[in-house]
């Protein structure tokens, strides 16, 4: 009989309650850090085998962490002698710790225990005297937080001082739930604001699937920023090319509008949401998977909607992740992509026809001088200019009858993400 064989110890103990959560953030804050990953698009790795509410606390952990980690760094740097590596696995569990104990109410017993594990054979001492220290001296995290150096640096040139006083007090404060109704008629009987015709801002958020109206197809959640664009093509009047479709609300606003709609995408899973809202809603579009630089439809049509890929810069609240992964370079490319399927599609709209440009971004390369250059290139277009009937109350179009969105509007109601948006026809 051999006899029982003896524990290793330098093997790991399991992970006690609470801590594969926290493993989980750190996976996802490296992900994003060091790899420049998305937060949505790490999660589904980074998180494996979680309960979904584990999973959910998991990406609400990591997103605190990147909306507040100038601060948190900071913090960190003021109680170490020696400045503890950017990548350092200490850093990362100093910051998911603190940012527990300092924004989400955990009690500081739980938030050191938890992330402890985390540095199993590193400085555990360390981390755990950090924030021992950090939390006898009644440290707080600064309101509103700050903007990392770079970005504050890039948005401060292109948008002056408000502008960034605006974006700190947006990244704060949660971003609003908002619906498209697909009947402005039809409004579900949910407390909430209405800020234009056929939207609905709720004044409390909840289970999504299990708000009346949901089940119905009565409405679909759309932020009010990035429901401009297919507003802007106003009542269905023929055909109309949706390029970049994915997930699909302006193709529900489209559809729902009266429009003969084709959603174009290159993404299968993300298409796979369209077809599901089309499914629930009862709307019709024609839905093609297909890269557009590869792509050409069977001919022209009367309007076109091209929300381009862009950098994301304008969904920081929902998003924080942009705010530390995005990049010049990764600016750059997109500007670059943007006006390839420009191009493309300027030639896709009939003689007569309107082609609306819109971005999710803040950065003036991926929008006024995207604009500028593409109407340089093709004198067959001009800015038809949006009214102020069309948008918001309180929202108006630049002097060019271009619309830029920037933090600080509607601050009042909830804020907005940041857009640009033109309005362009084809003359004949």
């Amino acid at each position: 009989m051999k006899p029982p064989r003896r524990p290793n110890p330098r093997q790991s103990a399991p992970d006690g309650p609470g801590v594969p959560t926290r493993r989980a953030a750190l996976k996802l804050l490296d992900a994003v850090l060091r790899r420049g990953l998305a937060l949505e698009q790490a999660l589904d790795s980074a998180a494996q085998g979680l309960a979904p509410n584990d999973r959910g606390l998991a990406h609400a952990i990591a997103a605190e962490v990147l909306r507040r980690l100038p601060d948190l760094d900071a913090l960190i740097d003021s109680a170490t002698k020696q400045t503890l590596p950017e990548d350092a696995k200490a850093r990362f569990a100093l910051r998911i710790a603190l940012v527990q104990a300092l924004a989400l109410g955990t009690p500081g017993h739980a938030a050191i225990s938890t992330v402890l594990p985390l540095v199993d054979g590193g400085p555990r001492k360390l981390v755990h005297g950090v924030f021992g220290t950090l939390v006898r001296q009644g440290v707080t995290l600064p309101e509103p937080p700050a903007l990392p150096d770079a970005v504050a640096l890039r948005w401060h040139a292109a948008w002056g001082d408000q502008m960034i006083e605006d974006a700190e007090r947006a990244i704060a404060v949660p971003p609003p739930l908002d619906l498209t109704l697909r009947d402005p008629a039809v409004v579900p009987d949910l407390p909430g604001t209405s800020l234009i015709a056929g939207q609905l801002r709720l004044d409390e958020k909840g289970p999504v699937a299990m708000l009346p109206g949901y089940a119905e197809g009565d409405w679909w959640v759309q932020d009010l920023a990035a429901s401009m664009p297919a507003r802007l093509l106003g009542k269905g009047a023929g055909t109309v090319l949706d390029l970049c479709a994915a997930p699909g609300g302006k193709t529900l606003q489209l559809a729902a509008a009266g429009w003969q709609v084709t959603s174009v995408d290159v993404s299968e899973s993300r298409l796979a949401r369209l077809h599901e809202n089309l499914e629930r809603t009862g709307l019709e579009a024609q839905v093609v998977e297909a890269d557009l630089l590869k792509w050409v439809p069977s001919g022209t049509v009367d309007a076109i909607l091209l929300d381009a890929p862009c950098s994301a810069t304008g969904i920081f609240r929902r998003h924080p992740d942009v705010l530390h992964r995005v990049r010049p370079s990764l600016i750059r490319e997109m500007a670059e992509l943007q006006g390839k399927l420009l191009a493309r599609a300027a030639d896709w709209v009939r003689p007569g026809g309107t082609l609306v440009y819109a971005t999710c971004s803040l950065e003036p390369s991926e929008g006024e001088e995207q604009l500028e250059s593409f109407l340089l290139r093709d004198p067959r277009y001009k800015i038809a200019p949006i009214a102020s009937e069309e948008l918001p109350q309180g929202v108006h179009a630049k002097e060019d009858g271009t619309l830029r969105l920037l933090p600080g509007m509607l601050a009042d109601a909830g804020g907005l993400d940041g857009f640009f948006i033109a309005r362009l026809v084809r003359m004949a």
